[in-house]
């Protein structure tokens, strides 16, 4: 008998998103992998975005991309969520990646991020300043003009790490670390 590994909190999608989220997350959380966001842009020739980071931390490659788009697109062919013709793109969050999961804000905590909110909170939609972390229901920042503010993560269209010299570094390190 193997042991059972602890839930994985996936991100928050909304309508079609939601649907192929849902359609793909166990079938990529099965290869070894974590979805990060699913997004599906264009009318004409859709396109879905997937999103994901290896489970065991270790860099994303070329050859991870391919397995994931083999398997999630065999998934979605069997399923059919879209009527019309599709494009399937596989990628890594990349270094300035979408903060989706409680996990994402706790790990970059220290880092600059920008949040964009649904409705206004406090008389604005955007956020920007150091990550501070996160829970289930809400992520903390300390704003760029200074006092600290804690966002409901169900309420953010959009959060995201802005690319700075501190992420880069941040990141070649976690690099030559796992080498």
């Amino acid at each position: 008998m193997t042991p059972e590994r602890p839930p994985v909190e996936r991100p928050r999608h909304e309508g079609l998103d939601a649907r192929i989220a849902d359609l793909v997350a166990p079938t990529i959380e099965h290869m070894g992998y974590e979805l990060v966001r699913v997004q599906v842009s264009g009318k004409e020739r859709p396109v879905v975005q997937i999103m994901a980071d290896r489970a065991d931390g270790t860099p994303f490659t070329v050859e991870d991309c391919e397995q994931i788009s083999h398997a999630v697109g065999a998934v979605l062919d069997v399923a059919d969520p879209i009527k019309a013709e599709w494009t399937l793109e596989v990628s890594s969050p990349g270094i300035d990646r979408p903060l989706t999961r409680a996990k994402d804000w706790e790990r970059f905590a220290g880092h600059v991020a920008t949040v964009e909110m649904l409705v206004p909170l406090d008389g604005r939609k955007r956020f920007r300043g150091i990550v501070l972390g996160a829970d289930s229901e809400n992520a903390r920042l300390r704003l760029d003009e200074g006092g600290d503010i804690t966002l409901p993560r169900a309420g953010m269209r959009r959060a995201k790490l802005v690319l700075t010299d501190e992420l880069i570094a941040a990141a070649a390190a976690q690099t030559q670390g796992k080498n």
